[in-house]
């Protein structure tokens, strides 16, 4: 994800290039995975905060345990504190409903087979509880080392990605700004406009259309007055070479007419997905150039 923006998860799936939805495996997307982890870190803190204004129904002096309330309010514990609490850990408890299902935590009860625990952590405090405090917190504890594992093995497994501020300098010079601002096709514009700078400055061209400058640049006629060449390092009677300056000819020229030229003249919006292998091409073509030589021949 690029600079400046917070993930906040929707549901378990995400848009295709096609617009189609795709499923999204919540055990092996790493964002999802530290979402949960922030949230339950949340809840373990503000439960523990909970217990400290009350006191387990359990012992010799338990009143009436499996009946009453698994835990009381301690004596002198402030009621609105414990109501505001008590109302953080329930919607903290809402941006946990994936939590139980992720982890495979679950509680067995009889009568009601397995419950959530993060869920239904408020029967802690209702007339027949489900749940003991230690059932939640030892749950909480369990389900932060699954999901440390968890992402883990995400990470390990995870494609490698294409992070934008990593692109050749040039490129992202060009896009940040615009790309930051969520204008995508002007980013890639942008940047394909630099990089055909790039071309221009070198070998001091400018004089025919941008497709035309890039077929000449890399031209296999030699360079004349006024058309210096670009060339891939190398003896070029080598076949290899002669191999990357006929395809730095097609590319160059295939990338402004495929890129360029659309990101300019045609005004539908891309996916970041497809702006971003974009600006990647474009990096690919400047880091190449960086590579080549300048042939230039002065006027006789």
């Amino acid at each position: 994800m690029s600079a400046g923006r917070t993930y906040v998860p929707k549901s378990a799936h995400v848009s295709s290039q096609d617009g189609t939805i795709q499923p999204v495996d919540p055990q092996t997307n790493v964002e999802y995975l530290d979402y949960l982890t922030q949230r339950l870190n949340e809840f373990i803190a503000y439960f523990d905060k909970f217990m400290t204004m009350h006191v387990e129904n359990t012992g010799p002096l338990a009143i009436a345990r499996g009946i009453a309330p698994a835990v009381l309010p301690r004596e002198g514990a402030d009621p609105e504190e414990i109501a505001a609490i008590t109302t953080e850990l329930n919607r903290l408890a809402g941006t946990l409903m994936d939590l139980s299902q992720v982890t495979n935590v679950r509680v067995g009860v009889q009568g009601a087979v397995v419950i959530d625990p993060f869920v239904n952590w408020a029967t802690i405090v209702q007339p027949k509880p489900l749940l003991e405090a230690p059932n939640v917190h030892g749950c909480c504890l369990q389900a932060a080392g699954r999901l440390e594992g968890l992402r883990v093995r995400a990470v390990a497994l995870a494609a490698p990605g294409v992070d934008p501020v990593r692109l050749h300098p040039l490129v992202w010079a060009a896009a940040q700004r615009l790309w930051n601002d969520g204008h995508l096709r002007q980013a890639v514009a942008a940047a394909a406009e630099a990089v055909t700078g790039q071309m221009k400055q070198l070998t001091e061209r400018n004089d025919a259309v941008d497709t035309s400058l890039w077929q000449q640049a890399f031209s296999k006629d030699p360079a004349a007055p006024g058309k210096s060449r670009l060339r891939w390092p190398g003896d070029p009677s080598d076949q290899d070479v002669k191999t990357m300056n006929e395809g730095l000819r097609l590319f160059s020229a295939g990338a402004n007419m495929v890129i360029r030229n659309p990101a300019t003249h045609v005004h539908s919006e891309p996916t970041e997905q497809d702006a971003l292998e974009r600006l990647a091409t474009m990096s690919v073509l400047a880091h190449l150039v960086d590579r080549c030589e300048l042939v230039i021949r002065e006027e006789e």
